[in-house]
């Protein structure tokens, strides 16, 4: 499950890779005037709660710990596994995954330090999968290693990972960042604390990355300087920046005046003034964020297909997005980005207010005398339910009037983000009908959580509440093998069903726009979880 909390016109997908230098004209020299040579300044709306990662719930967590930890694996800009920890990524066809999908082998690198000198080996990751597992540990979450029987370390530079069940996800264990992926953590300084919950080392943590935290001014900014310990020797640039200013407006202003020099993801309303901006690169890339419309499938005028095709087809998802997001995104055709290598080949919805009146006629929902339609005295009415943002409810006005086109009265309930997606909230409690959001993916294309039967509420995030054997036999399928080509046709189905059934209408993907000082030299932003990824390569 991956759920973020928070909430068409056709684009190429080469204009998502595209980069575009904006006006130069400040530039002295060989560098703009604001520019602080070797010195990276990001700005950032939010701070870590906690930089353990066994604890930490937010991004900005994420952000962080790219800087400070080497995890097994990185992603690479594109999702894609490259080997940090260990010299290779395993496979089936390297003899690193059995041919039963039950033992991983991981080979470490030899002579990787943590940054006060001691040796950092795949004992660490043995401790801190026992860290996570530990019961005296709050641990955010287990997902995955509860599937690890043992990890063995017969030598320092190996550790084979044995899994009481096949599950393609544990590799998104060793992967760096994001849910319960886990770097490891020094057994040196923590092994013989009987929990890690209250420990300094929380706070501020040694380094196994290419940079060591500083100074944490909460509220204010993240420092770090070059970790010179680190194996791939010391980073390009001698100290990088975290900037933190809670308001959108206020970063943006930041930007515009160079107090920043990284801006990884600037608001659709904000892209206009971008070439306004001298000394800057725009990046715009596809990042693993989909907005959707979710039908909660247990509520009675919802659970019959026809009246869910019906909302599908009457309302104009391309005006929406050309006028309300500003028709900066990608449609999407499933939850599964279309840059996957598991993306299905789906349909989108069509446009078609008519089809829309014929369904809801064959279903029974006759239109009355005030043009509403009702069925055996009861009318059809619903609620549709986002976060309290300006775009949602701008969007869900106009579902209201196109619903209403068609005989639905749909009233408009939103909530805060801390309450929406809260376990005791409307969705997780199915006190919804509609629920309109921003949901996000991991690099893995595994959507278990999301639409299994095996996981409505409270045991996972199928908000829908429908139990349909297929979607959970195909969706359970794909996570007990690695063999991507079986994944791949397991996936097609899942999402064919899902389609079929009109669990969600997928609206876009987002097409984000990252800005920065066009003097800083290979900044490569990511499609999934953090630019971060290869700060040791940054040059400015």
């Amino acid at each position: 499950m991956r759920r973020l909390g928070f909430p068409l016109g056709a684009l190429a997908l080469a204009a998502v890779v595209a980069c575009t230098p904006v006006r130069t004209s400040g530039e002295r020299g060989n560098r703009h005037p604001w520019t602080i040579p070797g010195h990276v300044r990001i700005g950032t709306d939010d701070e870590p709660d906690n930089l353990n990662p066994l604890f930490a719930h937010t991004d900005a967590t994420d952000q962080v710990d790219a800087l400070i930890f080497a995890p097994v694996f990185r992603y690479d800009a594109h999702g894609e596994f490259v080997p940090e920890l260990v010299t290779e990524i395993p496979t089936y066809a390297n003899g690193g995954i059995s041919k039963d999908s039950k033992t991983i082998v991981l080979h470490w690198r030899r002579g990787v330090v943590w940054s006060d000198g001691a040796p950092l080996t795949a004992r660490d990751l043995r401790f801190t999968w026992r860290a996570a597992m530990n019961p005296a540990n709050n641990t955010k979450s287990t997902s995955g290693w509860e599937d690890v029987a043992s990890i063995d370390v017969p030598r320092d530079d190996t550790a084979i990972v044995r899994l009481k069940r096949p599950n393609a996800d544990v590799m998104g264990l060793f992967g760096g960042g994001g849910g319960s992926a886990y770097p490891p953590l020094p057994e040196h300084l923590l092994g013989r604390l009987p929990n890690l919950n209250r420990d300094a080392f929380n706070a501020h943590p040694i380094s196994s990355g290419p940079f060591l935290l500083k100074a944490w001014r909460h509220g204010s900014s993240l420092e770090f300087v070059r970790n010179d310990r680190y194996w791939r020797g010391p980073p390009k640039v001698s100290a990088v920046s975290m900037v933190v200013v809670p308001n959108s407006d206020s970063l943006f202003t930041e930007l515009q005046t160079h107090e920043i020099d990284v801006l990884d993801a600037v608001p659709e309303e904000r892209l206009a003034q971008l070439p306004s901006i001298d000394g800057i690169v725009v990046h715009p890339r596809l990042v693993a964020n989909f907005r959707r419309l979710v039908m909660n499938c247990s509520r009675p005028a919802l659970s019959d297909r026809r009246v869910r095709l019906a909302i599908a087809e009457a309302i104009d998802w391309a005006r929406m997005n050309a006028t309300i997001f500003h028709g900066a995104n990608i449609p999407a055709r499933s939850d599964i980005p279309p840059n996957s290598w598991a993306a299905p080949n789906i349909p989108f919805y069509r446009y078609d207010p008519r089809d829309a009146h014929r369904l809801l006629d064959a279903a029974g929902w006759r239109l009355g005398p005030d043009a509403l339609r009702a069925r055996a005295g009861e009318p059809l009415r619903l609620t549709v339910s986002a976060t309290n943002k300006p775009f949602n409810e701008q969007s869900e006005v106009q579902m209201q009037q196109q619903l209403r086109a068609i005989g639905i009265d749909l009233s408009i309930k939103n909530y805060p983000a801390s309450y929406l997606f809260a376990q005791n909230g409307p969705l997780y409690t199915g006190k919804y009908d509609l629920e309109f959001s921003i949901d996000t993916n991991a690099p893995d294309p595994d959507n278990q959580g999301s639409w299994s039967g095996d996981f409505v509420p409270p045991k996972g995030a199928n908000t829908t509440f429908l139990h349909d054997p297929i979607i959970t036999a195909t969706s359970e399928a794909a996570i007990r093998t690695f063999d991507r080509a079986k994944r791949r046709a397991l996936y097609q189905r899942e999402e064919e069903r899902i389609h079929e059934l009109v669990l969600a209408v997928f609206f876009y993907w987002e097409n984000s726009r990252a800005a920065y000082n066009s003097d800083l030299r290979n900044y490569q932003p990511a499609e999934y979880i953090t630019s971060n990824w290869n700060s040791w390569q940054w040059e400015i």
